[in-house]
């Protein structure tokens, strides 16, 4: 079974209603937008973070960065970085480097998600490079749990900080 299989079985299992759908290789969030015919402002970027309680998930608009600053102070922790490509791969092995889905699954990560992407819908790779999964978003919180708080930053911000 492949690693796509896996993630939307486990859909399937949590009677998730979704669409999933297949495309050209595309290697960043907004590749992957435009590839999907999808505005970037719209499509999740799934982010990794370590902190003081151990690994999480953000999510973001893909044409967006995470507020590391932002998501520390929300969460009370004295230290935040980003998760390295040794730690990506040993939490979630079936899965794309940069591709990871926006849920913990099986790590029972906490997410936290950008209050801009949580709108009715929620689009995001699951797995691939190639497959995105559209959902309803209230399906998504009861996946995810996650907390909604402005953790986005725009790409001049980030260049400022």
């Amino acid at each position: 079974m492949t690693g796509i299989d896996r993630w939307l079985r486990y859909l399937d299992r949590l009677q998730v209603r979704y669409s999933h759908s297949v495309h050209p290789p595309a290697q960043t969030a907004r590749k992957t937008a435009a590839a999907e015919r999808v505005p970037a402002h719209e499509f999740a970027k799934t982010v990794v973070y370590f902190n003081d309680s151990g690994f999480g998930i953000a999510v973001v608009p893909a044409d967006q960065f995470v507020d590391l600053t932002r998501v520390g102070r929300l969460l009370g922790s004295s230290f935040i970085r980003l998760a390295n490509e040794a730690e990506l791969k040993e939490l979630f092995p079936n899965c794309d480097l940069g591709a990871m889905p926006p849920f913990g699954d099986s790590c029972a990560l906490p997410v936290i998600v950008d209050i801009g992407i949580a709108g009715d819908f929620i689009a995001f790779t699951i797995g691939t490079h190639r497959d995105v999964v559209r959902l309803g978003f209230g399906d998504f919180q009861r996946i995810a749990q996650p907390k909604v708080a402005a953790i986005a930053a725009s790409l001049e911000v980030a260049q400022c900080v």
